[in-house]
């Protein structure tokens, strides 16, 4: 696409590692907003995190690439913005098409009186008729002129093409909203017009909502968009899929999948919850671990008494730092991966190869309101005990209000899981892919232990290692697991270490 002249398209940038798309979940600004540099002007959902998108060009927006709900990759243009001084009038595409005697045409979109080029197929638009319109059946009238007059009724092939080189601002829809969701015109975005007879085809311009709606055996045509001018969001769709579906659902659509062979399908009061988003990353993620990765669990019984005693003497003696039980586990585990530096590493399947990385850049599983999350400390083993403590605090917090930006999601060499927080004594975890192993600890509970050949009560936890057995033997996960145990158990080791 190509940007008018005087005007810069804002690309959607790269958002982290991987990710080669977001979903739109709401814009910020609207046609018309004057913006200022690093202005948040939308909030897209990626497969790590929802993000807020701030635009580096200040001016006025004329043009919003995709509406709610739609999937736009990375290095696509995402909002069009015109210097003030420059700023195209938005009604200027159509005066002009008026005066060259183009007829009616969708607004936002160009005649054809462009060029011939090949232009790729857009999902079809079509605008359902207004209250108290004509008969659909009848001439639509279009657009009024200059002078007021209505101008003469374009034929169906102008009126869903575009027009090559024209500026493309979407302009003000009838109540003063951006037309359609603020989809823009280019040279090869192209609009067909509803059917001059029968009911009005549902307003949809997000091919994710189309595709979900046929999975889902949806019929669109039923639902009420919420969306500018009645379009149908991705979140009407979800509203629907979650609703109790009538039974006759999948035959009222002809092309509707057909329920998987030996599953039971959906019935009354089952709620159904789209596989997206996050959801579907953390699903698909820990599916590919079990498949590629020949995981095994080992777990030891640890008395941790002298940690909590260890932890208690630190917080006594500097309160306004105090060091968390997840910090001083955490700087076990770097002492751990110091000595046995095979389990810091990922297995390369194309290269054949095993990694072992330099530094150690730390996960700490968090459970959030959007599932389940690891935040990255990069290069754990450069913090002191103190700055690990701090360190991990802020990080989790941010992780569960959802700041944390994708690229402090992904990059992890090995994870820490306190699983106990559940109230849970052991687990077996999925080593998050591609790492090659993962620490467990379960809760902290008071049971009787022989302490010098004397029956006890002690403060007794179990710790979990699972490890890719393809990246070392059981004798190096034992040798780890251990060295932690034994560090838990007498803390003053870890001086030797540090």
């Amino acid at each position: 696409m190509t940007a008018a002249i005087g005007t810069r398209d804002f690309l959607l940038p790269d958002l982290g590692e991987g990710l080669s798309e977001a979903e739109i979940v709401e814009w910020r600004v609207a046609v018309g907003d004057v913006v200022t540099v690093d202005q948040t002007v939308v909030e897209v959902e990626t497969a790590k995190a929802v993000v807020d998108v701030p635009c580096p060009y200040a001016g006025r927006v004329v043009a919003l690439h995709g509406a709610a709900g739609e999937v736009r990759p990375v290095g696509q243009p995402l909002i069009t913005i015109a210097p003030l001084d420059d700023a195209p009038d938005p009604h200027a595409t159509y005066r002009e098409e008026e005066r060259a005697g183009s007829g009616n045409v969708l607004i936002g979109y160009g005649t054809g009186h462009g060029g011939s080029g090949r232009r790729r197929r857009r999902p079809r638009l079509a605008l359902a008729p207004e209250p108290g319109a004509p008969n659909a059946a009848g001439p639509v009238p279009g657009p009024a002129s200059a002078s007021g007059s209505p101008a003469p009724a374009a034929s169906p092939a102008l009126a869903g093409s575009a027009h090559a080189g024209s500026p493309a601002p979407a302009s003000p829809g009838p109540a003063g909203s951006p037309a359609l969701g603020g989809v823009s015109a280019s040279a090869d975005r192209t609009a067909e017009p509803a059917p001059t007879g029968g009911p009005a085809a549902p307003l949809v311009i997000s091919p994710i909502v189309r595709r979900l709606a046929k999975e889902h055996g949806i019929d669109l045509a039923s639902l009420r968009g919420t969306g500018p001018g009645g379009v149908i969001r991705r979140a009407d769709l979800d509203a629907a899929v979650a609703a109790p579906a009538p039974a006759a659902r999948l035959a009222a659509v002809p092309d509707a999948p057909a329920p998987h062979v030996g599953l039971a399908p959906a019935g009354d009061g089952d709620m159904v919850i789209p596989l997206t988003g996050i959801r579907k990353v953390i699903a698909d993620k820990l599916s590919r671990s079990r498949r590629e990765i020949p995981e095994v669990t080992i777990w030891v019984d640890v008395d941790a008494t002298g940690l909590l005693e260890t932890r208690a003497a630190i917080n006594a003696a500097t309160p306004d730092a105090p060091v968390s039980i997840l910090a001083l586990l955490a700087r076990i585990c770097l002492s751990g991966l110091r000595r046995y530096p095979q389990l810091n590493a990922h297995v390369d399947t194309e290269a054949q190869r095993i990694v072992q990385s330099a530094g150690v850049h730390l996960g700490i599983a968090a459970q959030t309101d959007r599932g389940l999350v690891v935040p990255v400390v990069r290069d754990a083993q450069r913090l002191t005990t103190r700055e690990l403590a701090a360190t991990l605090a802020e990080t989790t917090a941010a992780a569960r209000a959802g700041t944390l930006p994708p690229a402090r999601l992904t990059g992890g060499t090995f994870t820490l899981n306190n699983y106990g927080v559940f109230g849970v004594d052991g687990s077996t975890p999925i080593i998050n892919h591609p790492e090659a192993a993962l620490l467990g600890v379960g809760r902290i509970v008071d049971k009787p232990w022989v302490v010098d050949g004397q029956l006890a009560v002690r403060k007794v936890t179990q710790i979990s290692l699972t490890f890719d057995h393809r990246v070392c033997d059981g004798g190096v996960a034992g040798g780890f697991l251990r060295h932690v145990a034994d560090c838990v158990e007498q803390p003053a080791l870890l001086v030797a270490n540090v």
